[in-house]
């Protein structure tokens, strides 16, 4: 599986592509992930999942709504650096043409603010399918994808007891904002043989749109 890393930008052909919908990050950092403020993660490096849950959206003209991508990373040092190691894991209640079309935009190769979001990309060590379950929103809630990680977030709370949010932070143009901080309460991996074994610790929220237009 090719992404289009900063070495390859401009190969990319641009599709028409609009997809709003949340993602739901774990980490192995602690309370705010420095990460998206630009800053290296704590102990240098981070590993992750990420989960894509498009709740409205299209990829050159296929209907992707309803439809998740998940992905579990490691990151060797500062996030603007990249050299992202990736997991990747396509929803199998996708069609043929729903994958395709989902991989095309999330591998960057549909051009746009997900080429950003490839372009931090080092390797990637597969492409799996498997059924995933997303059910996050302002920062709390749970996501399971197949037999490789499950997790349980709470999102924190300002004084007045609303959901406490990030907003523009160096991330934000290729994850989403705003961002919902919080804990991961409950973690369980399997995917060793592919070199991921962590605990999480921080997790983050956020609410996304890309659009080609």
């Amino acid at each position: 599986m090719k992404f289009f890393t900063r070495k390859t930008r401009g190969k990319e052909k641009v599709m028409g592509y609009e997809l709003e919908g949340r993602m739901s990050e774990v980490c192995t950092c602690k309370t705010y992930c420095p990460c998206w403020g630009g800053l290296d993660p704590d102990g240098g490096t981070c590993d992750f999942s990420w989960c894509f849950h498009v709740d409205r959206g299209h990829i050159n003209g296929v209907e992707v709504s309803g439809l998740n991508m998940g992905f579990l990373g490691n990151l060797p040092g500062n996030p603007l650096d990249g050299n992202v190691r990736l997991l990747v894991i396509v929803d199998d209640a996708a069609s043929d043409a729903q994958q395709e079309a989902l991989l095309a935009a999330f591998t960057g190769q549909a051009g746009g603010p997900l080429a950003d979001l490839a372009g931090l990309v080092g390797e990637v060590v597969a492409v799996e399918r498997a059924p995933i379950h997303f059910d996050v929103s302002k920062g709390s809630g749970t996501v399971r994808v197949g037999g490789r990680w499950e997790a349980e977030v709470q999102g924190q709370r300002s004084g007045n007891g609303n959901p406490t949010m990030l907003v523009d932070s160096a991330l934000s143009p290729v994850l989403g904002t705003p961002a919902y901080p919080g804990e991961c309460t409950r973690f369980q991996l399997t995917a060793s043989e592919h070199g991921y074994d962590f605990p999480a610790n921080s997790s983050t929220q956020t609410e996304f749109h890309y659009s080609t237009a």
